[in-house]
C-alpha cells in the first residue's frame, strides 16, 4: 500500500511539474526563427532617403508584411498597409517583402498605384531568417525592439491597428542592441 501511495505522489509531482513548465513557454509565432518578446531577426532595408536596421529603430513600432503579387489574400490587405501609413505615420515603420523575382512586385505596385516601401528578397535570404513559407506573414515588432504580434496568412484592418496600438503602448525603456 505504501508502494502505490509512493507512486501515486510522485506520478502527481511529475504531472504538476509538466504542466508548470507548459505554463512557462511561450506561445509559439509559427514561425520557428522568430519568437514573442525577443527581437526579430535584423536586416537593412529603405526608409525614406537612408538605410537602416530594424534594430536601429527604437521608440517606433515595426510592422514588417512578406506577400506576393499573386497571392490574392496578400493583394487584399494591401489597402490596410497604405491605411496604416496614414493613421499613424512616422510613429511606425512599415517594410513589405516579396520575394518574387526582381521587378515583378515593383511593378504589380506601381500598376494598382499602391505606394509602399518595398524590399525585394528574390533569394530568400530575409523570409529563410524569418523561416516564412506560404504567404502572406506580418510581424509586428514593439517599441522596445521585440516581436509582439504575428500573423500567419490574411488579416483585418481592426487586428492590425490594434497589434501596431499595442506595440506602440510598450516601452521603448532600453536601446535596441
Amino acid at each position: 500500500m505504501r508502494i502505490l501511495a509512493a507512486l501515486l505522489a510522485s506520478l502527481c509531482c511529475l504531472l504538476v511539474s509538466r504542466a508548470d513548465a507548459r505554463g512557462m513557454r511561450q506561445p509559439s509565432t509559427g514561425l520557428p526563427r522568430v519568437h514573442f518578446n525577443q527581437p526579430p531577426p535584423d536586416f537593412i532595408f529603405p526608409l525614406g532617403e537612408r538605410y537602416v536596421r530594424v534594430s536601429q529603430l527604437a521608440g517606433q513600432a515595426v510592422v514588417i508584411n512578406f506577400w506576393a503579387s499573386w497571392c490574392h489574400p496578400c493583394v487584399d490587405e494591401m489597402p490596410y498597409f497604405s491605411r496604416l501609413r496614414d493613421a499613424f505615420g512616422n510613429r511606425v515603420a512599415l517594410i513589405t517583402l516579396s520575394n518574387e523575382p526582381v521587378g515583378i512586385a515593383r511593378s504589380f505596385l506601381r500598376t494598382h498605384d499602391i505606394f509602399l516601401p518595398l524590399l525585394e528578397d528574390p533569394h530568400n535570404v530575409i523570409f529563410g531568417a524569418y523561416s516564412v513559407s506560404p504567404v502572406p506573414v506580418t510581424v509586428v515588432v514593439d517599441a522596445g525592439g521585440k516581436v509582439s504580434y504575428v500573423s500567419l496568412g490574411g488579416l483585418s484592418w481592426p487586428e492590425l491597428e490594434a497589434a501596431v496600438q499595442r506595440a506602440l503602448a510598450t516601452p521603448s525603456g532600453t536601446p535596441r542592441p
